[in-house]
């Protein structure tokens, strides 16, 4: 489904949430390569082509992070449309060098009030793998609460299933 807002820019207080296009996706998959992201994100042999299928997804709206004209990650989200059931879903992924400066949290902020004020959104997911301990700190400061376990959610590099923690958030809690 297209989205109307699509095609928006949106400004955090340091961030900057832009449409990712082709071009972003060499910087992109170089972020996915790093060990502490690669971890998480995987992707395959081929990180462009796993850049580029998201960039492709429907269902999908990507933005690039821009922290100081550099791109340092993505952020995408995608919508239950179902209207007994709506809400958004997000994921993100930063370059580790800027890990700790807050960024994460200010473009999570600023892509909830986007779709807030744009979509309506109320409610809205995350599912961090239950090992990631660090991304479980970060989206609870924004306000995400853990909601349960998903037990076996994924499978790993390793081969093996691993568990992921589902957390929400109503668009009221969200923490400044």
């Amino acid at each position: 489904m297209a989205r109307s807002g699509a095609d928006a820019v949106l400004r955090g207080r340091a961030v900057t949430l832009r449409p990712m296009t082709a071009d972003d996706v060499p910087a992109l998959a170089t972020i996915r390569a790093q060990p502490e992201v690669r971890r998480w994100w995987r992707g395959g042999d081929d990180l462009a082509a796993a850049v580029r299928a998201d960039l492709d997804d429907e269902g999908l709206t990507v933005y690039a992070v821009e922290h100081d004209g550099r791109v340092v990650g993505a952020i995408q989200w995608y919508a239950e449309d179902d209207p007994d059931y709506r809400h958004a879903s997000m994921d993100i992924f930063l370059d580790p060098v800027v890990r700790g400066a807050g960024l994460g949290g200010d473009a999570i902020r600023t892509l909830v009030r986007y779709l807030v004020d744009e979509y309506g959104h109320h409610r809205f997911t995350i599912d961090p793998a239950a090992a990631n301990t660090a991304a479980i700190r970060a989206y609870a400061k924004v306000g995400f609460r853990p909601v349960g376990v998903l037990r076996r959610y994924e499978r790993g590099a390793d081969g093996r299933w691993h568990d992921a923690v589902l957390m929400d958030l109503l668009a009221e809690e969200l923490a400044d």
